[in-house]
């Protein structure tokens, strides 16, 4: 087995690290930066308590950011770090203002619209500025990856872009910025967790350094995810679900997810599911699927590492845990007909079902949305 892991992000992890991000930025020489930041924060206090303990180093604020981060959100943040001349960014948030920032400060310098690189596989420039990202949710991995999920309206299209330039030259995670976050999306982002850990596991690129941190991560989720749903001013569950957060956006950065994510891009921009909710709706009925394949040995030992007979039995859990944190587990009441299944495998035949260990076909397709929906 060949393999490389590569991981350039430098990591910050405890409580209150967020107040240091004034420190940060001038220790890497940074002096003016745009902070931003998901809408609710700045309505919150939240945006302007971290602007004024960054010893003046954050110089402007940018809200426009939507739960699924736009073209033109991206474009417009863009065009204030070349009109301000600001020389880095921080993002804080979850996944929509992290992978705002990382885009726009990936085309920041270049002066193009996100559209020439977001669908088209064109690489972006090397040159970008800087990003620290601080996230305030358990769930997206986006602080530690080189990809931005980007929607574009006028084109139909939500899909990722993956640039080595999206690396945040630093992490910043506190957890107590997740400390108010609503149990129904610590539920959403937290099963999100487990997705990225699982698919990083069985995906046709895993790695053993990763495989380690799926197996670590997906630990955690399956003992304190529960725990911070329902006693939501439980530290340690909040600081473990964080630590979870990181190690699985590190288990699956370099193997890529798989078919569960691809399904979610229909569910979310066909039936406006949330991105976690929707990965998770199929994570357990893959989890099966691929345990029927020439990964299945692998599966079913990690499954017994977990405490499961197993990979059967793990995806029992999964499906049981989905119930507990009051997240789908099926499509039925959105009264979906033939037309909107077919509509649904064709939409998921997007490149992450590539990376599975067992090929999905559209008859498989059909299998699954036919059982979720009718």
């Amino acid at each position: 087995m060949t393999w490389e892991y590569r991981q350039p992000v430098t990591i910050l992890f405890g409580q209150g690290q967020s107040r240091q991000i004034g420190r940060i930025a001038r220790q890497r020489g940074y002096s003016r930066g745009l902070l931003v930041a998901d809408p609710f924060f700045e309505k919150s206090g939240l945006a302007r308590a971290v602007m004024d303990s960054s010893e003046g180093t954050l110089a402007d604020l940018f809200t426009r950011v939507s739960p699924n981060p736009e073209a033109d959100e991206v474009d417009a943040c863009a065009q204030v770090l070349r009109s301000r001349q600001l020389d880095f960014v921080v993002a804080l948030g979850g996944g929509s203002a992290l992978d705002c920032a990382k885009a726009a400060s990936g085309i920041a310098l270049c002066g193009h619209s996100i559209r020439r690189y977001h669908g088209t596989g064109t690489p972006l420039p090397d040159e970008h500025l800087p990003l620290i990202a601080a996230p305030t949710t358990a769930g997206t991995g986006s602080e530690v990856t080189c990809v931005a999920v980007i929607s574009d309206q006028t084109r139909g299209l939500k899909a990722p872009i993956v640039s080595p330039t999206f690396y945040p030259v630093c992490a910043v995670v506190d957890p107590e910025l997740t400390y108010t976050v609503p149990p129904a999306v610590t539920a959403g982002t937290g099963i999100d967790v487990l997705c990225h850990a699982l698919e990083g596991f069985w995906s046709l690129a895993h790695q053993p350094v990763c495989d380690a941190l799926a197996l670590y991560a997906a630990r955690l989720v399956f003992e304190f995810l529960p725990r911070a749903y329902e006693r939501p001013d439980d530290e340690l569950a909040r600081e473990k679900m964080c630590e979870a957060s990181v190690l699985a956006g590190l288990a699956f950065t370099l193997p890529k997810t798989t078919a569960p994510h691809a399904c979610s891009f229909p569910l979310t921009n066909r039936l406006h599911i949330p991105h976690g909710e929707a990965c998770g709706l199929t994570l357990d009925w893959f989890a099966r699927l691929n345990a029927t394949g020439p990964e299945g040995k692998r599966l079913d030992e990690f499954a017994a590492a977990l405490g499961y007979a197993n990979t059967s039995a793990m995806a029992d859990a999964i499906f049981a845990l989905k119930q507990r944190l009051g997240l789908r587990t099926d499509l039925r009441d959105l009264g979906l007909d033939l037309e909107d299944i077919r509509c649904l495998v064709e939409e998921s035949r997007h490149p992450n079902l590539l990376n599975n260990p067992v090929q999905v076909t559209d008859e498989i397709l059909w299998a699954l949305y036919g059982r979720l929906a009718l």
